[in-house]
């Protein structure tokens, strides 16, 4: 038997996700990687602002 490619390794992780967390307990941690993946990017693109601003004053100096 072949290892799992593409979609079955999707549908296999998800399935373990409900067996394990209950399908009950699934939009709550959908919410709370929504607002991590959010927050993240938020900071990221903090982060690359601050480092544009600095690179732009060394150019001035």
């Amino acid at each position: 038997m072949a290892p799992p490619m593409g979609y079955e390794i999707i549908i296999i992780v998800i399935l373990g996700v409900v067996l394990i967390f209950g399908a009950k307990k699934i939009p709550e941690l959908a919410k709370t990687f929504g607002k991590a993946k959010g927050e993240f990017e938020k900071g990221k693109l903090e982060g690359e602002k601050e480092l544009n601003d600095y690179k732009n004053k060394e150019k001035i100096d």
